[in-house]
């Protein structure tokens, strides 16, 4: 039964971001600026998803009994508050940057800190090359 609770969890998550990403690059701005504020909140919500997406899969992975996270070395967390503030930390870390070190991921967790990172470097490139597609097919119809 809870295995089958992890798996419901972590598809929902893959879903948020996946569909974060999708409005991403769907979003189009309606006037001929190079940006807008729409963009700019549009992306803050695209990066707030991914790094909960990403927090509730290492949280569950935890809650099952599967550490895929060290602090400082060690297994530790004094309650579930503190679990999840690590992983929210973890996450939003691993997106925006490469890491710290002070948590680092372990077995699964590796891979999956692979692949946010890999999604955190490509987001701003699809930012860019988005806003440069738009606003030169809006100064074409000009």
């Amino acid at each position: 039964m809870k295995y089958l609770l992890l798996l419901i969890v972590v598809i929902v998550a893959v879903a948020g971001v996946i569909s974060s990403i999708y409005l991403l690059l769907k979003n189009q701005q309606s006037t001929g600026r190079k940006l807008s504020l729409r963009h700019f909140i549009v992306l803050f919500l695209v990066y707030a998803t991914i790094t909960a997406g990403f927090g509730v899969v290492y949280l569950s992975l935890e809650l099952t009994g599967l550490s895929v996270l060290v602090e400082d070395g060690q297994y530790h967390y004094d309650s579930f508050f503190h679990l999840v503030e690590d992983v929210m930390y973890f996450s939003a870390v691993t997106l925006l940057t490469v890491g710290y070190g002070d948590i680092t991921p372990q077995g699964i967790g590796r891979w999956i800190a692979i692949v946010q990172a890999l999604i955190g470097y490509l987001l701003p490139a699809a930012f860019v090359v988005t806003s440069v597609f738009i606003y030169e097919r809006e100064r074409q119809r000009l």
